[in-house]
This record gives structure tokens, sequence and C-alpha cells, in this order.
């Protein structure tokens, strides 16, 4: 098979270098490139890489700016944000621009590897951190929001039950520990959640989730 092909976009070059020894450790995964912001979208159009991390402030060209750029490509890859902790004012408008992840610098080496294959098999990776605290941050303070209220209304029991636990930033075997269900039942529900609430991916699911007050706020 076709090694997944990574590019790495972010201005620092130690950054660069750490994830990229990363990238390079994994068999199935290839480092196609790094750069800074301002040559992600030519290194993507030459390069096309399957997967690309993105950092998401940079002097040159800020990643919100770089995602609308990749997303508006013919073929685009799948995008993850990466970010310190506390990069929140960003989050809702890269969730409406499409990103597929949000990744914490200092995830560890292995589900960094974990987290590109899924965006690479066209799924979303979120850190769980990310989740709880940028996500639920972004939405909180107004009380339930009533689009998503309606959305969710569309739900049956058992798929409210999972959306809840996804937008605390559960994985599907987590998910599936938790509701006592096997891996694919979650799966199914998953796929059935994101038609019904028009979601292009579990990082939107998970933002609605938050708007319609199924998942608690974080504990400051």
């Amino acid at each position: 098979m076709e090694p997944i092909r990574v590019l790495i976009v972010d201005d620092e070059l130690l950054v660069r270098s750490g994830l990229g020894m990363i990238i390079g450790s994994a068999p199935d995964l290839r480092l196609v490139g790094a750069c800074s912001g301002g040559e992600a979208e030519e290194q993507t159009r030459r390069l096309r890489p399957h997967v690309v991390l993105l950092d998401v402030r940079m002097p040159d060209l800020d990643g919100l700016s770089v995602l609308r750029l990749l997303r508006a490509l013919p073929d685009p890859p799948a995008v993850s944000m990466l970010t310190t902790f506390d990069t929140d004012e960003y989050i809702g408008t890269a969730l409406r621009g499409g990103a597929a992840g949000f990744l914490l610098k200092d995830t560890a080496p292995d589900q960094l590897v974990h987290a590109v294959r899924v965006l690479a098999g066209g799924g979303s990776m979120l850190s769980p951190a990310v989740t709880r605290t940028v996500i639920g941050g972004y939405v909180e303070g107004g009380g339930p929001d009533a689009d998503a209220l309606a959305l969710v209304r569309t739900l049956t029991g058992r798929e409210l039950d999972v959306l809840a636990l996804l937008g605390e930033g559960l994985a599907n075997a987590e998910i599936a520990d938790r509701l006592f269900l096997g891996t694919g039942t979650v799966k199914d529900h998953i796929s059935a959640i994101l038609g019904k609430l028009r979601a292009a991916n579990r990082v939107q699911a998970a933002v609605i989730a938050h708007r319609a007050g199924l998942v608690r706020p974080p504990q400051r």
C-alpha cells in the first residue's frame, strides 16, 4: 500500500523537526515536506499530501487562512490543526472551515501516528483535552442553541447517548465501553448521527453536542 503522505505546516523549525521525526518513525507514514504558512498552498499542490498538520498561529500566514486555501483545492487533504492549550479564539472558525482534527503539540508520539492514520482514512481526531476545554469554551456562555436543539431532536435516545460521549472527545472504543456496545455498533450510530446532524465530521458533531447542552462545560 502507498504510505500516508504527511505535510507539516509550522513556522517553528524545532516543532517541524520533532513532528517530522515522529512521522518518519512509522513505516506506513511518509513525511513529504515541512514549511511555513506562506508556502503551504504551493507545497500542498506540488506534494499532494493525504494529511496536513497545520499550526494555528503563524506570523506569515495564519492557520485559518491556510485552512481556507487548502479546503478550496480540487482534492483537499485532511487537515488537523496543531494547537498549544489556549488557542480557543480560533476554534469556531476552524470548525466551520472543515478542520478534521485538533491535536495538542505535545501529543504522545504513538497517539500522533494513530491520529494521522485516522485522518488519512477519512475520520476525525480530537485530543480529549481540546474537545472538553477548547470546544467547550467556544460554545459556552449563552445556554443551549435553538438550531442545535432542533437538530438533536432528530436523534434516537441511543444516538443522543453516543453524541454526548463523542462531544466529550471519547474514541469509538471508549464510547463502546461506556455504553456496553460493540465498536461496530458505535460506528454505525456515529454514521447515522453525522447524517442526521448534517455534520461533515466528528468535530462538527461535537460542537453541536455542546451547543445543544448535551455535554457539561469543563470545570475551571
